[in-house]
């Protein structure tokens, strides 16, 4: 699992902006899910839904600041005492002694992308190198030398990258910084067919989006030009050793360098395009390490003839916004954010593409079944075996609720549930606002036109709340109590 990687930014589903040939491995040799979604869009929220098969409001973490409900049983815990030998290296982002693991390398937090600190039983430790690389070493290490070959084995390989603020390593800093990229439609949309949630939001690359921590220009380029932004890249850059700091400057100084040559000319317009492009070039540049190492872990599963016998699934824990609707970040229920990039290779298994709706919730009881393990009942998830098994089930789900907790806070994105079919999505924005929004994502799929309220909408909009209703009843989330309407 990646951290905030955008389905765009996977050449399975969307070859405009790279290539990723390792990941779409996964997919080519097995099955790309072209509707996967999350519950709610934000990093920890997600995994804890994805170890417990459970809603936010179930398992406690609602948001990156709440705590996690320990008395959850994880599906690691399950399979452990089913007799697996499980393992995590890489970021969790929440809680410092993972549940269920017989060992465990974690990042505290979002940790860093060079010379990372590593959290793990015996202490923390600094690892010098790229954090990619490393987390890539650390599972491939387990694997090699203290895997038991007697056992079945559950590893969670989890990355970093590509995570805010988006330090790639040097081999992709310097290829990436010198390539353009394609502008998204929705570049400057000024919101102004959508709610108050989406004109308040401050995820904005022109406003939003900090000249120095995310674009990497220098407090001293800022300084001559006169300009001020928050700068959080100090300790990140201070990790590097002198040679690492060396080829960065190498690089980076010369844009800022062409910079304040440009900026005097800029406008909001150019200015939009030159920040859309840096973010980027750094974001794509540490997906493109990502995708260079999950091919590493593939080539050794068929190195060690473990490929024939091995499910490989790669996902991330939530979409991302690469300049639609001018925005980067996540947390909303629109597209690029509600939907997640998910593929599963499972050794005789269907291959091509599954339409059907499924979401993260779903992730640990699928894992259960596929190990031949009981799924407890309090999980809201359900298994997705039959549709890898090419299986048509016909009381599959026909809807999916969702359900973003996190304001106030960074980025300002109000608070909202909604329901998703296969045509339609509704969204209620609450808590200090009172809002609806409907969109017909066959006529509409970029969510540019909120139709709730316009006449002939009145009995859909009747039948979607019934349905948001009954979710809500199913999941048992409180919030149908104070919101009846």
């Amino acid at each position: 699992m990646s951290d905030d990687h955008a389905y765009q930014a996977i050449s399975a589903y969307s070859d405009k902006l790279m290539q990723t040939p390792n990941i779409d491995r996964i997919a080519k040799e097995g099955m790309l899910f072209t509707n996967a979604s999350v519950t709610n869009s934000i990093c920890a929220p997600s995994r804890a839904v994805i170890l417990t098969g459970k809603h936010s409001h179930i398992n406690g973490k609602i948001d990156n600041i709440s705590k996690f409900d320990t008395t959850n049983v994880t599906f690691p815990q399950i399979l452990q005492k089913a007799g697996y030998q499980t393992a995590m290296f890489g970021k969790l982002h929440f809680g410092n002694n993972p549940k269920g693991f017989d060992e465990f390398k974690i990042l505290p937090g979002q940790g860093e992308y060079y010379n990372p600190t590593f959290i793990t039983q015996k202490g923390d430790t600094i690892i010098k190198g790229y954090v990619t690389d490393i987390t890539t070493d650390l599972t491939l290490d387990w694997m090699k030398n203290r895997r038991d070959t007697n056992k079945p084995f559950m590893l969670m390989y989890l990355h970093k990258a590509p995570h805010r603020a988006w330090l790639p390593s040097q081999k992709y800093y310097t290829e990436y910084t010198k390539k353009t990229f394609p502008l998204p439609e929705t570049l400057f949309d000024d919101y102004s067919t959508r709610g108050t949630a989406s004109r308040t939001a401050e995820m904005g690359i022109l406003k939003h989006m900090s000249l120095v921590n995310d674009n990497k220009l220098t407090p001293k380029t800022m300084k001559k030009l006169g300009l001020q932004d928050w700068n959080d890249l100090g300790e990140s850059l201070g990790r590097m050793t002198a040679e690492q700091r060396a080829k960065w400057d190498a690089v980076y100084g010369p844009i800022n360098d062409d910079f304040i040559k440009r900026y005097p000319t800029m406008n909001d317009s150019t200015l939009t395009v030159w920040k859309y492009q840096r973010y980027l070039q750094d974001y794509l540049g540490t997906i493109a390490s990502v995708d260079d190492n999950v091919g590493r872990l593939l080539d050794y599963l068929d190195k060690e003839k473990l490929a024939d016998n091995t499910i490989v699934v790669y996902t991330s824990d939530q979409g991302f916004y690469l300049g639609e609707h001018g925005w980067f970040d996540k947390r909303f229920m629109y597209e690029e954010s509600f939907r997640t990039p998910l593929m599963v290779r499972l050794p005789g298994g269907k291959k091509g593409d599954i339409d059907e709706m499924v979401q993260n919730i779903d992730y640990g009881p699928t894992i259960l079944d596929l190990a031949g393990v009981k799924v407890p009942s309090d999980m809201h998830g359900v298994s997705f075996l039959p549709l890898l098994k090419g299986e048509k089930v016909s009381d599959w789900r026909k809807s999916l609720y969702y359900h973003f907790y996190e304001y106030p806070a960074e980025h300002a994105v109000r608070r909202h549930y909604g329901v998703r079919t296969d045509r339609y999505k509704l969204m209620h924005f609450y808590n200090d606002i009172d809002c609806w929004e409907l969109y017909d994502l066959q006529e509409d799929p970029m969510e540019m036109h909120n139709i709730y309220g316009q006449p002939g909408t009145e009995e859909l909009v009747k039948e979607l709340k019934t349905e948001l209703l009954r979710l809500q009843v199913q999941y048992d989330d409180p919030i149908r109590n104070i919101y009846k309407d």
